[in-house]
C-alpha cells in the first residue's frame, strides 16, 4: 500500500484479465495450461505481447498454486497508484463505503453489484480486506477494475471519526445500514438526497457502534417471516439497487 508501483496482484481467467487490460492495468506474466495457450486464450497470450507464459499441465499448476485453476489462466499485474478520496468523490452522488469486511468473495460481490446498479465509487476503512486480492479480483469478474474506489484512510485510527467527516466536509449525507429500532426503510423518501454515502458492515458484528452514531441516519432492508438480515453482498444489491431509484427520483423535472 506504501509502494503500489512495486507491488504485484493476481487476476484470474481471461475475462477478469481482460477487463484489466482494457482498464489500463500492465501485466508482467501469466501462468496457464499449456491446452489454454493453444486452445482459446490464444488471442489473450497475443495480446499481452513479450509479457512472459508460463505453460503446464493442471497437474503442475496446481501443485504450484495449491489449488485447481478453473478457468486456466492467471496473471500477475502491477498494481496502480490510488486516487485519493477527493478525486473518488468529484462528481459522485452516490458512494459505498465498506468498514472492515474481510472476505474476498463479499468485497468481489459487493463491487460487481455497484458496478451493474449504477454506484459512483466505493471508500474502503483501513481495516477491510484488499479489493485487489485475487478471490475479490475473481468474484468481482473484473468490475473492480471499473468503479473508482480507494483507501478512506491509512491506519485503523483514521476511521469511522475522521473518514466520515472528510465525507461530511466533501458534501455527502452519510447513511449506516445497520439494525436499529431507529432505522428507516431503505426506500424512504428522506434518503432523496443530492450525494450520499452508504455504509456497509463487517460480516457477523455489522457497523462499528460509534459509526452507526456518527452517520447522519441509520437504514435497513425491511424483512419478512422473522428473517433479521442478508449477507452483506446480498444487502448491497438491494441498497444499491433502491439508492439507484432514488437518485432517478432527483432527476425527475418537478
Amino acid at each position: 500500500r506504501r509502494r503500489p508501483e512495486d507491488g504485484l496482484f493476481i487476476a484470474e481467467s481471461a475475462v477478469v484479465i481482460g477487463h484489466a487490460l482494457d482498464a489500463g492495468y500492465q501485466p508482467v506474466s501469466l501462468l496457464m495450461e499449456r491446452r489454454q495457450l493453444e486452445g482459446k486464450d490464444r488471442p489473450l497470450a497475443q495480446r499481452v505481447g513479450d509479457v512472459p507464459i508460463y505453460v503446464g499441465e493442471r497437474e503442475v499448476l496446481s501443485g504450484i498454486t495449491g489449488y485447481a485453476l478453473t478457468r486456466g489462466v492467471l496473471c500477475a499485474m502491477r498494481r496502480p497508484a490510488l486516487p485519493t478520496v477527493e478525486q473518488v468523490c468529484a462528481g459522485a452522488k452516490r458512494l459505498a463505503v465498506l468498514e472492515g469486511i474481510v472476505d474476498g468473495a463479499n468485497v468481489g460481490a459487493i463491487f460487481r453489484c455497484a458496478a451493474a446498479l449504477g454506484m459512483d465509487g466505493v471508500l474502503v476503512s483501513p481495516t477491510c480486506i484488499d479489493p485487489l486480492c485475487r478471490r475479490s479480483v475473481r468474484v468481482s469478474m473484473g468490475t473492480v477494475f471499473q468503479v473508482p474506489w480507494t483507501y478512506i484512510g491509512e491506519k485503523k485510527e483514521d476511521w469511522p471519526r475522521a473518514g466520515l467527516e472528510r465525507l461530511h466536509k466533501l458534501g455527502f449525507a452519510t447513511a449506516a445500514m445497520a439494525l436499529d429500532d431507529r432505522a428507516v426503510s431503505i426506500d424512504d423518501p428522506r434518503l432523496e438526497r443530492d450525494r450520499l454515502a452508504l455504509v456497509l458492515g463487517t460480516e457477523g458484528d455489522g457497523l462499528d457502534p460509534e459509526t452507526i452514531a456518527r452517520c447522519d441516519c441509520t437504514v435497513c432492508i425491511p424483512m419478512a417471516h422473522g428473517v433479521d438480515s442478508l449477507n452483506v453482498a446480498a444487502s448491497s444489491a438491494v441498497a444499491f439497487y433502491a439508492f439507484r431509484q432514488l437518485s432517478q427520483l432527483e432527476r425527475r423535472p418537478q
